[in-house]
């Protein structure tokens, strides 16, 4: 399962990249993109991206644990877009929607590496 969750955002993620560096109404520099990035927003998305198709394809052992971590660091992200008024670190530019969003998806990564992570114990009989 954690496989596939990975393999799934992973492609997500690098999606969203190339859309950032495109330049969408969704997803963009522009102050009219709902999403707001730039260049290292972009870059983020990318290597996420790549980390959970690395994991998925190269170390599934470690796919639930990859998805709790970036789990939590993107509930980092989303209190530091809260908490900081202009680009985070100096270099990440974000909006309230990027911050929403990054709410949201910390919650559900973070909860599907922990779904996943759990062992199915089979019924002893």
């Amino acid at each position: 399962m954690a496989k596939t969750i990975s393999l799934v955002f992973g492609i997500v993620f690098v999606l969203v990249a190339v859309l950032g560096m495109i330049g969408t109404p969704i997803i963009g520099a522009g102050e009219g993109a709902l999403f707001h990035t730039n260049t290292a927003h972009d870059v983020v998305h990318l290597v996420i991206g790549l980390v959970l198709l690395a994991v998925a394809w190269f170390a599934v052992d470690k796919a639930a644990l990859a998805l709790k971590v970036i789990g939590v660091v993107y509930l980092l992200v989303a209190v530091l877009g809260f908490a900081v008024t202009g680009p985070l670190l100096g270099l990440i530019e974000v909006n309230m929607a990027d911050n929403w969003l990054h709410v949201v998806l910390g919650v559900v990564i973070l909860w599907l590496g922990v779904a996943a992570g759990k062992k199915e114990v089979a019924p002893m009989a």
